[in-house]
């Protein structure tokens, strides 16, 4: 598979966690998922059989909750079903123009994200409702956050790492602080660092989210394609 083959995106959560997160998450046979505290997202073939979902099953633990992203593999029928979610697929097309990191992060108080941040990231995530983000999840990639009087009102980071690619996620800003471009210029400077290191930047969001997708749009990205993510609960 060559660098930014945009088939490592039919299956983002598998890739990433048999390639650069592989030491983030636990396998069995063809079942994967992320360890406690980093997301809940986990994965199985396209084409799983009841071996892949009984292994899955036996990773989690009973009545757990499983976050299948959008893999479009369905579940035995004893797995509860807990959420269905219509979203879009955007990436960076090969051809586009780098953005310039140095303009996106002017006239702002842009800062690298650590451990010692995290409970404001969780604060402002449980505020904001951006998507799935837990105490480890910073572990999956860089996490930049924008500071106003000291207080974090901003952050976006990168989540899932399939080969050639990195999704960029948490894209939030605290309701004071919205209307000042601050989502627009973290996504920018992001991007700008993906693309510097060879890699494409993209990313998903949830259909009815018209704003995040006409921003998104605006930065340079193309909607892919249509996905559905699903959540269940083991038996």
């Amino acid at each position: 598979m060559t660098s930014g083959d945009t088939a490592a995106l039919d299956d983002p959560v598998g890739e990433s966690l048999r390639g650069r997160h592989a030491d983030l998450g636990r396998r069995l046979g063809r079942a994967a998922t992320y360890l406690p505290g980093v997301t809940t997202f986990s994965a199985v073939p396209a084409d799983a059989d009841p071996a892949d979902w009984t292994g899955l099953a036996r990773l989690l633990g009973r009545a757990a909750f499983a976050d299948m992203f959008s893999c479009p593999a369905l579940p035995p029928p004893d797995w509860e079903p807990v959420f269905v979610l219509e979203g879009r697929q955007m990436i960076w097309p090969a051809d586009s123009r780098r953005p310039d990191q140095a303009s996106a992060a002017t006239g702002t108080d842009v800062v690298e994200l650590g451990a010692a941040d995290v409970p404001e990231m969780l604060d402002l995530t449980a505020r904001t409702q951006p998507g799935p983000f837990w105490p480890r999840t910073r572990e999956l990639g860089t996490y930049l956050g924008i500071r106003d009087g000291g207080r974090l009102v901003a952050m976006a980071g990168e989540r899932l790492r399939p080969p050639g690619w990195t999704e960029i996620s948490a894209v939030c800003t605290a309701p004071e602080a919205r209307g000042r471009g601050h989502a627009a210029r973290l996504v920018s400077a992001l991007a700008a660092r993906i693309l510097a290191r060879g890699e494409r930047p993209f990313l998903h969001v949830a259909e009815t989210n018209t704003g995040a997708i006409a921003l998104y749009e605006r930065l340079g990205f193309a909607s892919r394609r249509h996905v559905r993510f699903r959540g269940f609960r083991t038996p």
